[in-house]
């Protein structure tokens, strides 16, 4: 026999080696059974891991709800803010627009109380100078120039106030025994110079020619209108004292007649 052809017979892995015990073919190993202490003990990583996740998410949660319930009471404050503030613009305004109503319907009352207007008549031998005034306007005639003279007559709603510097009268009536020119010369000081108190205009009243003054009442603190024209021999003057009665006086003034 040739021993170069001879190979060793390697040992078969399903028979036991040296030092192992002979296992019975076809039997499985045994089940081995674990104590609840060890299944705990296996189980224990896995529990800190859930219990971290639900930590944070109840973290998150609770970081969401204080979010959320910060925006709530900043925008409920931001929107009892606004509310506030549009309110008390709607109060503001609708009590403006009360006030201006009663102002206007005040105003309106005013101006029908004043109709039907008097009409006021001058004495005869000064040209007999006549025009309306309102209803509500008392008078009161200073001098009646019965024995010659200046005519003086003071007009104002309820009652003339006392004649003084600086009394407020809604109108006061002059008819000066004295010329036209030598009354409005008597002006010319107030119109020309560096500092003019008052403006000049030229005017029409009843056909005749007159001046217009607007500004400073002489020897007064006043602002108000003059009006001078010539009747006959004698001299007209009307005077508003406040620029409060400027329409009542350019009404009147339209309704003005007289003899010349």
């Amino acid at each position: 026999m040739d021993s170069s052809n001879f190979q060793p017979v390697q040992p078969m892995s399903n028979f036991p080696t040296q030092g192992q015990a002979a296992q019975p073919v076809g039997v499985s190993q045994p089940q081995q059974y674990y104590t609840a202490e060890q299944v705990e003990k296996m189980m224990a990583p896995k529990k800190d891991v859930a219990s971290l996740v639900k930590i944070i998410a109840l973290i998150f949660t609770s970081l969401l709800s204080v979010t959320f319930i910060g925006l709530f009471i900043w925008k409920t404050t931001q929107y009892n803010e606004v509310k506030t503030d549009v309110d008390g613009q709607i109060a503001v305004a609708v009590a403006e627009a009360k006030d201006e109503q009663a102002q206007k319907l005040e105003a309106e009352f005013m101006e029908r109380e004043k109709q039907p207007f008097r009409t006021f008549s001058g004495p005869a031998d000064y040209g007999a100078l006549t025009f309306d005034y309102p209803k509500t306007w008392s008078v009161y005639v200073a001098a009646d120039a019965v024995n010659g003279g200046n005519f003086e007559a003071y007009f104002n709603p309820i009652q003339v106030d006392a004649v003084g510097r600086n009394s407020i009268n809604a109108l006061n009536l002059s008819i000066q025994d004295k010329s036209f020119d030598s009354v409005i010369d008597s002006y010319k000081r107030y119109v020309e110079g560096k500092e003019p108190t008052l403006t000049i205009e030229s005017v029409t009243v009843n056909g005749a020619a007159a001046n217009r003054y607007v500004g400073n009442i002489p020897g007064t603190d006043l602002n108000g209108i003059i009006v001078i024209f010539k009747i006959r021999d004698k001299t007209a003057v009307l005077q508003t004292d406040s620029m409060l009665f400027e329409n009542d006086f350019n009404t009147l003034i339209n309704t003005i007649t007289f003899n010349a």
